[in-house]
């Protein structure tokens, strides 16, 4: 497979025409289906159903969506190469990309980013916000220099250093609801309540020790990736959120948070690849954090 053609590719998939991908590609349509139908043919598998002779527009098959998704990668990652490449100088420029979960601890990144752009400002930084399925998986595939994880860190496949300080579990809940005039909330005040909780929890249910009790007892009424949207439907009187504290600003609104007895814990690592080449933007980035966190330690 060529990199053109992959362009010409996700062309047709943005436009969802040929001929209006044939125009903003600069080429004629006859050439751009011959060139797709090559890609087919080279790939074995049908990319795109044509429409009828009435319609122009084409949709992608399971395999069409499966290529533009990694047509997607690899053309970032060539793009991210390039610019490297051609900032491999002696002046410190560039781009950091990180990827993260819903934490406080985001402010120590901000703060880290924020001291380097004082003496580097031509460093620019790029968040991309998922589970740590989503983090690992990025950062594997080079799209992201750095992730934030909670839990163990595989040591034979990424170098790692402990963020300070531990985000605390407890309940997102209304200020009216039974439950807010506790000052913590215990498992058994949960078993019966309508529970709203992360979908990484829920796919990797970490907290049966603390409920005593497996996810399938209990009264799980919605999941969800972040956590704003889960403090509506906390609002709208849903259920109860569980969740970390400081996430949702809860002053002057309808909502409150109480932590866990016994208390719940969870310390986070950022983490990379074992073997990675670092540009001098990241190498700057990951200096700053390992004397800020030392700071925070001491």
């Amino acid at each position: 497979m060529e990199l053109r053609v992959l362009q010409y590719f996700l062309a047709v998939a943005r436009e969802q025409s040929i001929s209006a991908a044939a125009e903003s590609l600069h080429l004629s349509q006859p050439t751009l289906s011959t060139q797709l139908k090559a890609l087919e043919e080279e790939l074995g598998k049908q990319l795109l159903i044509r429409g009828s002779k009435g319609s122009r527009k084409v949709t992608l098959t399971e395999e069409g969506m499966l290529l533009r998704k990694r047509a997607e990668e690899i053309t970032e990652l060539v793009r991210m190469t390039e610019k490297e490449i051609s900032l491999s100088g002696e002046i410190i420029m560039g781009d950091v990309y990180i990827g993260a979960g819903e934490s406080d601890n985001i402010r120590l990144i901000a703060r880290a980013a924020k001291e380097l752009t004082k003496d580097y400002p031509d460093i620019h930084f790029h968040i991309s916000s998922g589970n740590s399925v989503f983090v690992q998986e990025s950062l594997d595939r080079g799209l992201i220099d750095f992730g934030i994880i909670y839990g163990n860190v595989d040591s034979s496949v990424y170098k790692s250093i402990k963020i300070p300080g531990k985000d605390t579990w407890g309940v997102l809940m209304r200020k009216d609801s039974p439950l807010a005039k506790n000052e913590t909330i215990k498992a058994e005040d949960l078993w019966e309540m309508p529970l709203i909780i992360s979908s990484q929890t829920c796919q990797h249910w970490s907290l049966s020790n603390w409920f005593k009790k497996d996810i399938k007892e209990l009264n799980v009424v919605a999941a969800y990736n972040l956590v704003y949207n889960a403090s509506l439907m906390v609002a709208e009187g849903l259920g109860y959120a569980l969740c970390f504290d400081k996430l949702i600003n809860v002053e002057g609104s309808e909502l409150c948070f109480r932590p866990l007895s016994p208390g719940m814990y969870s310390a986070a690592s950022v983490i990379w690849k074992r073997y990675q080449v670092f540009s001098k933007a990241a190498e700057k980035f990951i200096d700053k954090l390992t004397d800020l966190f030392e700071e925070q330690s001491i």
